[in-house]
Order: C-alpha cells, then sequence, then structure tokens
C-alpha cells in the first residue's frame, strides 16, 4: 500500500491533483468557520436545532455543521446536488432537455451551465426562506431590507463559490470535486460524533462495560461499511452476443458482450428524498408558527427517524413504515428515469445483439424490466437496512450521531470512484494501483 502510495506521489499530474485538491479542501473548512454577517449566529443555532429537528442532523453532515453555524458556507453543496437532482430528472420529462444530453459534450457543457443557474437559484430561494425565518425570531442584527440582501447575497455567494471550487477540483484535482466536498463534509462531523459517543458510553464506566460498548460500536460501523460496499459494487451482468455479419471483405461481429446493471442502481437518492419528505411537517410546523395539537406532535414524532425504535413511543412506527414504503417509491421510479429498457432493446436490435435464449425486440425490453424489478428491490431492501442500523441504535441507545447509513454510502462510493481513477492514471503509466494489492 505504501509503495503503491509512494508510485502514486511520483506521477506529476497525481501528486499535484492531490496537493489542489487538499489546498481546496482547506479553503472550504476555513470558510465553513466564518460566521454570516448580521445574524446572531448562537441564538440561530438554537433555533435551527428546534426548528429543523431529525433534518438537521441531515444537513449538518451534508454541510460539514457549517448550516448550524450559518457560516458564510452553510449552504454548501446542497443547491448543487439539489440543482443536479431536479436537472436529471427533467431530462426524461423534457425533450429540450433529452436532446442536448445526447448531443455529446457540447450537450453536456449546456447542461452544466443549466444546473449551475438552477443552483443559485435555488440558493437565491433557500437563503430568503431563511431571512424570513431568522425574522420572525428577531435573530437579525441587522434588520429590515439591507439585512435580507446582506445574508442572500452572502449564503448565494459561498454556495456559488463552493460550486465553483469542485468543478475546479473536478478539473484540475482528484475525483469529483462535488464529491470529494460532500464527503470531506461529511467525515468532518465524525470526530465530535465519536466523541459524544465516547461521552454516552465509556466515560465513567466500567473496564469491562467500556471493552463491550466499544466493541459493539466498532463492530456496528465495520458491518455497516461492509454491507455498503456489497451495495455499491454487487451488479447483475446480463450477456449480450452479437451477430456475425459481412463489412466489405471482413466478417465482423460474433463479439461477446455483457450489460452491468449494478444492485444500487439509484444510489442513496431514495435515502435523500424520503427523508427529506419526511422531514417536511416538522420544518412546516416549525418556520411558519402552526400551532401543534396533541395529534400533531404525534404526527411529528412520527415522521423523526430518533423516536422510531423508542418504546417510549410505540406509534412513531407508522413514520418507519412510510419511510420504508418511500424508499421502496422512489427506488423504482429514479431507476425507471436513468434507465429505459426499451432503449436499450432497440438499440441491441439495431446492432445486431441479442441475448442468448430472449428473442429480440419486446421479449427482450420484457426480460430486462423483469430483471431489473428483482434487482431494484435487492438494492432497495440494502438500502434499508443500512440506513436503519444507526437508526436502531439511536433510538434503542440513544446513540445519536450525524452520519448513518446514507452518509456511509456516500463516502464508500467516493472513496471508489476517487481510487479507481488514480488507478487508472497510474495503469496508463505502468505503475500497479491500488485496487491490485
Amino acid at each position: 500500500m505504501f509503495k503503491t502510495l509512494s508510485n502514486a506521489l511520483k506521477v506529476k499530474e497525481i501528486r499535484n491533483g492531490l496537493l489542489f485538491t487538499l489546498l481546496v479542501l482547506v479553503v472550504i473548512r476555513l470558510g465553513c468557520l466564518i460566521p454570516v454577517p448580521g445574524l446572531n449566529t448562537q441564538a440561530v443555532k438554537e433555533y435551527l436545532e428546534g426548528a429543523l429537528g431529525d433534518a438537521n442532523s441531515f444537513l449538518s453532515s451534508f454541510t460539514g455543521g457549517s448550516f448550524t453555524q450559518m457560516s458564510i458556507f452553510a449552504l454548501n453543496v446542497t443547491p448543487y446536488i439539489t440543482s443536479s437532482i431536479i436537472i436529471q430528472l427533467l431530462t426524461i420529462a423534457i425533450p429540450a432537455l433529452e436532446e442536448m444530453q445526447k448531443d455529446g459534450e457540447d450537450g453536456r457543457k449546456k447542461i452544466t451551465a443549466i444546473t449551475r443557474y438552477v443552483t443559485i437559484l435555488l440558493a437565491v430561494i433557500e437563503s430568503l426562506g431563511l431571512c424570513i425565518g431568522f425574522d420572525r425570531g428577531n435573530y437579525l442584527t441587522i434588520t429590515g431590507v439591507l439585512g435580507y440582501l446582506l445574508i442572500i447575497i452572502t449564503l448565494t455567494t459561498g454556495s456559488t463559490f463552493v460550486m465553483w471550487l469542485g468543478e475546479k477540483v473536478t478539473d484540475y484535482g482528484v475525483g469529483n470535486g462535488i464529491s470529494i466536498i460532500l464527503l470531506i463534509n461529511i467525515v468532518s462531523r465524525m470526530p465530535s460524533d465519536f466523541y459524544d459517543l465516547y461521552l454516552k458510553f465509556v466515560k465513567g464506566k466500567d473496564i469491562v462495560n467500556m471493552v463491550i460498548a466499544i466493541a459493539i460500536v466498532a463492530l456496528v460501523i465495520i458491518v455497516t461499511v461492509a454491507l455498503v460496499v456489497l451495495l455499491q459494487d454487487g451488479e447483475r451482468k446480463i450477456p449480450v452476443q452479437y451477430a456475425q455479419k459481412v463489412q466489405g471483405r471482413r466478417m465482423v461481429g460474433g463479439r461477446g458482450s455483457h450489460i452491468p446493471l449494478k444492485v444500487n442502481t439509484s444510489g442513496v437518492i431514495p435515502i435523500i428524498f424520503a427523508s427529506s419528505l419526511l422531514s417536511v411537517p416538522a420544518v412546516i410546523v416549525n418556520l411558519f408558527n402552526i400551532k401543534t395539537s396533541s395529534t400533531w406532535a404525534k404526527i411529528m414524532q412520527g415522521m423523526n427517524s430518533n423516536y422510531w425504535f423508542n418504546k417510549a413511543y410505540p406509534w412513531a412506527s407508522i413514520g418507519l413504515i412510510v419511510y420504508i414504503l418511500l424508499v421502496f417509491f422512489f427506488a423504482y421510479f429514479y431507476t425507471s428515469v436513468t434507465f429505459n429498457p426499451m432503449e436499450v432493446a432497440n438499440n441491441m436490435k439495431k446492432s445486431g445483439g441479442f441475448i442468448p435464449g430472449i428473442r429480440p425486440g419486446k421479449p427482450t425490453q420484457d426480460y430486462l424490466n423483469k430483471i431489473l424489478n428483482y434487482i431494484v428491490f435487492i438494492g432497495a431492501v440494502g438500502l434499508i437496512i443500512v440506513a436503519i442500523i444507526p437508526i436502531f441504535f439511536n433510538g434503542m441507545f440513544g446513540a445519536n450521531v450525524s452520519f448513518g447509513g446514507t452518509s456511509l454510502i456516500i463516502i464508500v462510493g467516493v472513496i471508489i470512484e476517487t481510487i479507481k481513477q488514480i488507478e487508472s492514471k497510474m495503469i496508463v503509466r505502468n505503475y500497479s494501483g491500488f485496487l491490485s494489492e
């Protein structure tokens, strides 16, 4: 491993890329410490923790704690991620965007530009919403239009700058820039989470209980990471054979290939969408000062994952059931948007390809649909298991951490993709890579 790392650093392109990426990450972490002017940040922190509830840990993880601290990078990469998801979904619904996606490099550049504009628009809308909430709570130290403009411009500029830095890392650094920034945000929260676990389960306990607590925490993390790795790398290969045909004086074709269908075809999108929807009732009630009755209180507790496995709140199991159903729904929905069996079957037919034992055309489409439905189900079950493991220990034992199954899926996925990118650059220069050892 150390020899491989040494070889990687010998490659000037990789070395400069790593240094540039490290520099960008330092800039982002420093920006996460600078508070937004015109705000009582301590009061805002308490307000956000109460207003957002379960969604707070989700946002804290994705923004590296900068959202709760309300720093200049408070929105971080969240507007860009939301924008990317929206544009990706709209490419199916809007023919013009679908054509751009098929136009190669030029189309990709246009879609990237649209994604940037939507990111800025979302950042403005989110900043305005926060300003309204802060104003109602009397947390603004600069009131009136000037205070609003100052906060909106600061947060929007910060989010846009983070997006720009992410794109620069993609161009001149190592890995996908936005993913790397998201990774460092999640990892930056882990030391405080582990310290909280230490205070709750280890500090002041006798030796036996300390060892048991440490062993359980380590085992849960190892098992979760192992499941995530299996989920990320698992795929079903559909064999494809191409018929031979005469081209000029040569016979071409006859080669074999395969269609790789990933088990986790939709990534963490179902978890993100399901978590976001479940956080909506609490956010609406708190941000718009809606008076809560006992019924509303029970509904909000049911939607909050902190109560799902808590014996004192048995009715919260309804929220868990809703969460599982939402994950299944979004897993199938997102897969249907991003993978079209009819298009794949038609392309195979045009190029003379076929699945052994399956006739081209409609039978191939039906076969792919059948396999895809089975794979999506397995992937959704895996996602639910990974996501619920931390929630279970939180509800049963109060082991509350900002990173959970969603964060671990992102961490493992980004690390694997980054290593593969470095690996490909090293192989070009006849070095053995990380994955070959």
